[in-house]
């Protein structure tokens, strides 16, 4: 089994490449086509071939969109146990003011550094979770992401 790469935050976006340049180009050359057969020879069938290729370009965005939507219901549920035992007493009771983005991007501190990078995201209202995400010092990977 090949060794996986240390994550970092250069490298955390997941690609995955039958998915992303694969699949993706040609559903997208199916609707030029179907678009451009519907153009040069209008017909019934050309409009029901162009109405298919954006269904199945629909379908291609929204499974991506609902696959990450249930992780990250997972990873908000993940980050508020997980902050409940790392965090300090006094940042305890404020686990429910971190907004969806902030505990997303804040999943990939590590638990030594979670407590003061918490403390400045609440303190500082830093609300892109790529700006978060610069401020990890020792990044925790995430190699089970959808």
């Amino acid at each position: 089994m090949s060794k996986q790469v240390p994550q970092t935050y250069q490298n955390h976006v997941r690609w995955i490449p039958m998915f992303h340049f694969v699949v993706a180009p040609i559903f997208l050359l199916n609707f030029i086509w179907a678009s451009y057969r519907m153009v040069t020879g209008f017909s019934a069938e050309s409009v029901i071939s162009v109405l298919v290729a954006l269904g199945l370009i629909f379908t291609f965005f929204f499974s991506r969109v609902f696959a990450l939507a249930a992780q990250d219901r997972v990873i908000r549920l993940e980050e508020r146990l997980r902050m409940a035992t790392v965090l300090p007493d006094d940042l305890k009771p404020r686990i429910n003011d971190f907004s969806s983005g902030q505990l997303i991007a804040l999943r990939f501190a590590s638990d030594e550094e979670l407590a003061d990078l918490a403390r400045k995201v609440i303190e500082e209202n830093i609300e892109h979770q790529k700006q978060i995400k610069e401020c990890i010092k020792t990044w925790k990977p995430d190699y089970q992401r959808v």
